[in-house]
């Protein structure tokens, strides 16, 4: 990072504090985020920490030369078999399916993909590897075709999430089970039956326990050591918690993750969101009706720090405001715009823990200064800021005329531009009554026509 940026400060969940970012290379970011758990179609709470982590890295791509970003995806899960038992699909269908519908869904989020996105199922060697390690160094034991970690034996165990020892057993929900050494172990790897998912290992057949998977794939493509590790702040026990444990026993000297990062919780219309509550919300079904900008867009609103509550005036909050942002562009669509770097207030409100509440308070600004640009020269300057700006929160990525008459289809959209031309030919004629009639026409119809200093063009109101 250059002398000319402000400095990146994060709050570290692990110290409390927000912490001045100092890369371990910085030629190379490396961070890793805990992915979908493939079985079903993402909840908005799922959306959250893609939203803010796709927002972290667009900032740390500004910042550094090279950033190496990592999210993993959950093939094998108790949740996946039991999904194969109760529908009759094969897992490898349902986790084929359901994340490609994950990415669909997240590239209408604008959140682009992480430039490794490794299988837990593809790397089973590196897990049975890693426990054998444990085993090894006497961090670990096998028991009745299981393996396990003994919490004992790590002295920093509980050092991310503060926790006393009963409360990291009643918030680990523990099997007591009579293989354990000790209540606060934790499975590594778990036998499987005939109708299990299972691969061989010196334990007998069996797979994966959901921790070791993070920890082997995160020091497969990023090392032993690396700068970051984000997730929702659900995941700090037990699972990062057990990352740590395992990971720092199995690398001797590894401090694993530099710094961590965790989102808030997420609520629904000031509730937890449930299905029995009836407020399960899927992005796949917020998409059919909203622009994924929007549903971007309302989710920074919130720091990424705090808890948010999800609501539709929110949403719509955020539509009205992407709406604003899209006219300012519509109305210079005939400037060409200069580049520009991200303008300060922008920039160093990301840089300050990712405050994107302040930074979008700085957009409007920005969209302000540009609707308010008195020449050419003044707009294409105004605008070349705006889309600086724009890439970098992930937003105004969509074609302008698009934005505002998406909904509807293609005859529908031809008839209104033929329609726009005979209005045009009518004003041309002077035959004014003609064109104010295609006008309240398309008006009833919830169509709003804008004339611009190139032309007409046309919305949805």
């Amino acid at each position: 990072m250059t002398d000319t940026y402000p400095e990146l400060r994060i709050y570290d969940s692990l110290t409390r504090e927000k912490q001045v970012f100092e890369p371990i290379d910085d030629e190379n970011v490396r961070l890793y985020v805990c992915g979908p758990t493939v079985y079903d179609y993402a909840h908005v709470g799922n959306a959250r920490p893609v939203v803010v982590f796709d927002t972290l890295v667009r900032l740390l791509r500004y910042l550094y030369p090279n950033v190496t970003y990592v999210r993993n995806v959950t093939d094998i899960d108790d949740k996946i078999n039991q999904r194969a038992r109760d529908s009759g699909e094969s897992i490898s269908a349902i986790t084929a399916r359901t994340h490609q519908a994950y990415l669909e869904d997240m590239d209408a989020l604008n959140a682009d993909k992480p430039d490794i996105e490794p299988r837990a199922t593809d790397h089973i060697p590196d897990m049975i590897a890693m426990c054998e390690n444990l085993i090894e160094q006497g961090f670990a034991y096998a028991a009745e075709g299981h393996v396990l970690f003994a919490v004992s034996k790590y002295e920093q165990y509980g050092k991310l999430s503060r926790r006393n020892r009963d409360e990291m057993i009643a918030g680990a929900r523990v099997e007591i089970a009579p293989y354990k050494k000790d209540p606060a172990d934790f499975v590594l790897w778990k036998p499987s039956d005939d109708n299990t998912p299972g691969w061989d290992s010196p334990w007998g057949r069996g797979r994966p326990g959901w921790h070791i998977e993070c920890s082997a794939m995160a020091t497969r493509y990023l090392g032993e050591n690396f700068d970051i590790h984000g997730g929702g702040i659900d995941l700090v026990f037990p699972h990062h918690e057990n990352e740590i444990a395992q990971s720092c026993c199995a690398n001797h000297g590894s401090s694993y993750a530099k710094y961590w990062m965790h989102n808030g919780h997420l609520m629904v219309e000031g509730e937890k969101m449930s299905k029995s509550l009836g407020n399960f919300v899927t992005v796949h079904e917020l998409l059919e009706n909203w622009p994924g900008e929007a549903i971007r867009l309302a989710m920074m609103s919130t720091h990424y720090h705090q808890p948010i509550n999800w609501t539709l005036d929110n949403l719509r909050q955020a539509k009205e405001a992407l709406d604003r942002f899209y006219t300012a562009l519509r109305q210079t669509s005939y400037i060409i715009h200069e580049d520009a770097d991200v303008p300060d207030g922008v920039l160093n409100a990301l840089c300050d823990d990712l405050n994107t509440p302040l930074a979008i308070a700085e957009f409007h600004e920005l969209i302000t200064q540009l609707n308010k640009a008195k020449n050419d020269r003044k707009k294409a300057e105004a605008k070349g800021r705006v889309l600086a700006a724009a890439e970098l929160l992930g937003i105004l990525e969509i074609d302008v005329d698009s934005w505002f008459t998406a909904g509807g289809d293609a005859d529908e959209a031809a008839e209104i531009d033929a329609l726009i031309t005979k209005r045009a030919d009518a004003k041309k004629n002077r035959d004014f009554a003609v064109a104010d009639q295609i006008r309240n026409d398309l008006l009833a119809r919830g169509i709003i026509l804008e004339d611009f200093k190139d032309g007409t063009s046309w919305k949805r109101g």
